[in-house]
């Protein structure tokens, strides 16, 4: 299986933390979690983790500003 146990979630949301389905989906995933007590940043770092986040957040060159208001990477 896939992806999200999202019955398993709306079970937790709906019944275990009482939220209507407007209020539960609503939430951020984030939001969810630390309602249901689930810290998603101490997951460990691990080789596919960091990969994740690098294509999450690529290193960029800074933009500089030039004086005729344009821009260009340095």
């Amino acid at each position: 299986m896939n992806g999200l146990d999202w019955p398993g979630l709306m079970r937790a949301g709906m019944t275990g933390l009482r939220l209507t389905p407007d209020q539960f989906w609503s939430l951020t995933p984030a939001e969810l979690a630390l309602m249901l007590g689930v810290d998603p940043a101490a997951a460990p770092m691990t080789r596919s983790r960091l990969a994740a986040m690098s294509r999450a957040w690529p290193d960029r060159p800074p933009v500089k500003e030039m004086e005729d208001g344009g821009q260009e990477r340095t």
